[in-house]
């Protein structure tokens, strides 16, 4: 079988580049390829962002591209190929085809682990391979493993293997406790998520090494490892967390997240962009377009370019209609509203504390 390979893809957003620097800085002796998926539509600060990791990294990262015998862009040649039609969230042929397919081919059948930066502090699933050679593993957070390891380990077919597994572990003060748990069948009065949370409290080391044991009798990637040493992890990163590894290792918050001044009817607001990504993302709200439209003039225009035969980014309206003055007006004088309520809840340098509704949804890339 091949040599498993460790990988953590860079998505140009702040919880993937402080997971490299993580990962870097707290497990040095592992070796990790670090890549990100280029669709040629970036933001210059996501390139800057990559720039500065791969100083800090001391290794370049790998620019993965779509269609790379193509003479255009990547996301040019996948638009012409599917007839002008723009993706959405409905159809998001860009995510397939930009990032996960790139993804998927610089891995091919090699035993893989992928690193994903979802935060302790978000209550989500990342990306699972189709493919039984890429297992995900997430160092943020208390669980580090998939839904899919878990719902196995869990199952109450394997509860006898599980148990023989837990015998030979040491829980220390919670040996008992655990035992208990084990034997306990998931039922509608006791959950699978219930399970799992109780097996944590009574000792994250304890059941990580559990869940390595019982990976030994898979195919997942991890069964040809004779150790890992994320078994022993107890962190739990949340949003403070990653601004501070930014901030601290030198690498920086990307800059999109600055916030800039702006003004309307008298009074001043501040405005930033809550996601990485390629710059004409239809998941942005209206005042990040608005944004693009004032901080990167000619990306909106750009952006506008695409907008033909009556299809648009954003559902109710096109880009020419949203800088309309009265509109963008509108616009903002809504978003300031909706600040000062959030304002009033949420005390932080960054104004993605108070966009974070959107920031939970996007491109799947982040969690790859």
């Amino acid at each position: 079988m091949s040599r498993v390979r460790h990988v953590l893809g860079i998505s140009g957003g702040k919880d993937s580049a402080a997971l490299a620097v993580y990962i870097k800085s707290k497990y040095p002796a592992l070796d990790i390829e670090f890549y990100s998926c280029d669709t040629g539509k970036e933001l210059e600060e996501t390139y800057q962002l990559i720039n500065n990791l791969e100083v800090y990294l001391g290794i370049k990262i790998k620019l993965l591209q779509a269609a790379g015998n193509s003479s255009e862009d990547p996301f040019d040649h996948f638009l012409k190929m599917y007839g002008g039609f723009l993706p959405s969230s409905n159809s998001r042929w860009c995510t397939k085809k930009l990032k996960l397919e790139p993804f998927e081919k610089y891995v091919g059948t090699d035993p893989v682990v992928s690193y994903v930066g979802i935060r302790g502090d978000e209550d989500r699933e990342g990306y699972i391979s189709t493919k039984k050679n890429i297992q995900s593993i997430f160092p943020f957070r208390k669980n580090i493993w998939s839904e899919d390891v878990i719902a196995k380990v869990l199952s109450n077919q394997n509860i006898e293997q599980v148990q023989s597994f837990a015998r030979e572990i040491d829980f220390g003060r919670s040996q008992d406790k655990v035992s208990q748990l084990l034997v306990k069948k998931v039922e509608p009065a006791f959950t699978q998520v219930q399970k799992l949370e109780a097996l944590l409290e009574a000792d994250v080391k304890g059941f990580n090494h559990l869940v390595f044991a019982f990976l030994k009798t898979t195919e997942y990637p991890l069964a040809t490892e004779a150790h890992f040493p994320l078994l022993d992890n107890e962190d739990v990163l949340v949003r403070d967390d990653i601004f501070r590894i930014l901030r601290e290792s030198g690498v920086g918050v990307p800059a999109y997240y600055n916030k800039i001044d702006f003004g309307i009817n008298g009074k001043t607001g501040q405005y930033a962009r809550s996601r990485s990504g390629c710059y004409f993302c239809f998941f942005q709200q209206k005042i990040e377009w608005i944004w693009l439209y004032e901080q990167h003039p000619e990306m909106y225009k750009k952006a506008m370019e695409y907008e033909k035969d009556g299809y648009t980014w954003c559902q109710s309206e096109s880009l020419a209609e949203l800088i309309e003055p009265a509109r963008m007006e509108k616009i903002k004088m809504e978003y300031l509203k909706r600040m000062e309520r959030a304002s009033s809840k949420v005390q932080s340098p960054y104004l993605i504390d108070i966009l974070e509704e959107a920031e939970g949804v996007g491109c799947a890339s982040c969690f790859i």
